[in-house]
């Protein structure tokens, strides 16, 4: 939660780092309370189609190759899409208070919180659960050759080896932890996938 990320790897990354400047200046020069909200790796129902797994099932769907990045070797913080709204909805019930430091002087009132769920999982477990899943709502045939339409790939240019959400902050202010299980959140997502696409 504290670490420097003064070096950004990629433009994503430097236009989150950017934003969160800006609220903070803002926060300290007009003492506006400002909270910043950091989500690791989205997903569930109604997704965006441009995120991995929903693409990855619009193509296995269409008999298309998935390619999966570093190898497998990725883990990622995947978080259920109806844990991001709780933690969302506990923190606008309370914005940063505004006060005076020892100097007399405002202090920014400025806070910012991950939303993960505090678990990196290995991306090759993802697609395997997301594939089990997406055959037992009877979106893709149960003897679907799963390995014949996977492709693994080196790392793309600008990403990481792995993301992970320190929510100690988040925890201690709110009282939440996201806890939605990988396999819990991919089934919700393959019954609705099936629901709207496939009836």
């Amino acid at each position: 939660m504290e670490d420097q990320v003064d070096n950004p790897v990629s433009l994503y990354a430097a236009t989150k780092k950017s934003n969160e400047l800006l609220a903070h200046a803002y926060s300290k020069l007009y003492n506006i309370p400002s909270t910043g909200l950091r989500f690791f790796t989205v997903y569930g129902p109604a997704g965006r189609p441009d995120m991995a797994y929903f693409g990855f099932t619009n193509k296995l769907r269409s008999n298309q190759t998935i390619q999966i990045f570093n190898y497998g070797n990725c883990k990622r913080d995947f978080t259920y899409v109806d844990d991001i709204v709780e933690g969302v909805k506990r923190v606008m019930q309370c914005a940063p208070e505004r006060r005076n430091g020892e100097d007399g002087l405002p202090v920014p009132p400025y806070r910012i919180y991950n939303i993960g769920n505090n678990q990196p999982e290995n991306l090759l477990d993802f697609v395997d659960i997301l594939q089990q899943e997406l055959i037992r709502a009877g979106v893709l045939d149960a003897d679907y050759d799963f390995e014949s339409h996977k492709e693994l790939v080196p790392m793309q240019p600008g990403d990481v080896p792995v993301t992970y959400a320190d929510t100690s902050a988040l925890e201690r202010d709110f009282g939440f932890k996201p806890g939605t299980s990988l396999r819990d959140g991919l089934r919700k997502f393959a019954e609705w996938y099936k629901r709207f696409y496939l009836s």
